[in-house]
């Protein structure tokens, strides 16, 4: 049988596009506005989240995305990575079932597996003169409910060290990293200068949502743009961050989800947390902490923190969930987040979130978001 001349990624969005929208759980009349940080597979999930809840949703992407189509046309073609932005827009888009929204996510098997989106926005960075101006002319032609913004438009390169003192240069490298990494900075010639709209959308936000996602090389990117924390440090609105389910890449191989908000409070964000979501399938008690264990977690034994003895390649496909048990919760809260668990997890995709129970943690978060503003 002939292969597929077309292809996408597979995205967990694809369940959330099923959402039938619900009236924002806010009084008739108040707008609110929400942000999501990140990038990557994670944050579409929580743009189309909150747009089914009616929230006014933008999006603030990293911009160190250094592989697979975006790699290439970064290198060869000396484009802003679009890889991320693409994502967020199709997220974005108004008819997920448009054949246009469609289209924008066709990976090409036969041309070095480019993305068409990726092959539109770095086209039109170059006939519009601009990446913004491509970036709205695609919202425009998906007719996106959102804005997106890159965080930055300066050539950046993640550059991070691991557990274990290694050195690491380059985001796809990072992210399959074979011990989980301690810390991540940003270079570029000349200096790092903030997309300002991108920090406008933060410093307006009502609730600003990190993740879920890949968090050293997809959400922390972010962090590290100057500007970025002291506008989540300015804004109004309550910082929410959602925990992975699970690990899938090297990055953070081993790191429970304690362990992730510190790693979070070691890049600037400590005091800024107000809400850390993780999932358990189980309630946590002091005398029988929870797990955050699924049945269709693969790969290393519990046990084992490090993916020393694997080659990158071999990374991919192992999977075992993030960790969280009681004492971790209370640790996380002694240092002011608060932490909701709730069961998360979407039974016929065990590595995804379940659209319905994440949109209910959203809605939790809000309603207390109101209550401490009273």
């Amino acid at each position: 049988m002939a292969s597929q001349p077309f292809t996408h990624d597979p995205s967990a969005t694809a369940a959330f596009a099923a959402l039938e929208p619900t009236a924002p759980p806010v009084a008739e009349g108040e707008l609110m506005r929400a942000v999501v940080i990140g990038g990557g597979t994670g944050a579409p999930v929580s743009i189309r989240t909150l747009l089914s809840m009616g929230l006014e949703t933008s999006a603030v992407v990293a911009m160190a995305d250094d592989g697979g189509s975006t790699g290439i046309l970064r290198e060869e073609a000396d484009v802003t990575p679009p890889g991320d932005v693409r994502k967020c827009i199709a997220a974005m888009a108004a008819d997920p079932g448009d054949p246009l929204t469609k289209a924008f996510k066709y990976r090409f098997p036969f041309a070095r597996n480019h993305a068409l989106g990726n092959l539109m926005l770095s086209a039109l960075e170059d006939a519009a003169g601009s990446f913004p101006e491509a970036i709205a002319i695609c919202e425009r032609l998906l007719r996106a409910r959102g804005r997106v913004y890159p965080s930055t438009l300066d050539r950046v390169t993640l550059v991070a060290r691991t557990r274990d003192g290694r050195v690491i240069e380059g985001q796809a490298v990072a992210c399959h990293s074979r011990t989980a990494l301690e810390r991540v900075s940003l270079r570029a010639e000349g200096g790092i200068v903030p997309f300002a709209p991108a920090l406008d959308a933060i410093r307006e936000a009502d609730l600003i949502v990190l993740g879920p996602g890949s968090l050293f090389t997809s959400i922390i990117p972010n962090l590290l743009v100057p500007g970025v924390v002291d506008a989540v440090r300015a804004s109004r609105g309550s910082v929410l961050f959602v925990c992975s389910l699970a690990d899938m890449q090297g990055e953070t191989w081993g790191l429970t989800a304690r362990e992730h908000v510190e790693a979070l409070m070691d890049h600037g964000m400590r005091g800024l947390i107000d809400y850390v979501l993780v999932h358990t399938p189980v309630p946590l008690r002091p005398e029988s902490p929870g797990t955050g264990l699924f049945s269709a977690a693969t790969g290393a034994e519990p046990e084992y923190a490090s993916t020393s003895g694997l080659a990158d390649s071999a990374l991919c496909g192992h999977v075992r969930p993030v960790r969280v048990d009681y004492r971790d919760v209370q640790a996380v809260q002694a240092q002011g987040p608060v932490v909701i668990a709730r069961d998360l997890v979407d039974p016929h995709r065990p590595t995804w979130h379940d659209p319905s129970a994440l949109r209910d943690a959203f809605a939790g978060v809000l309603r207390l978001c109101r209550s401490r503003r009273r």
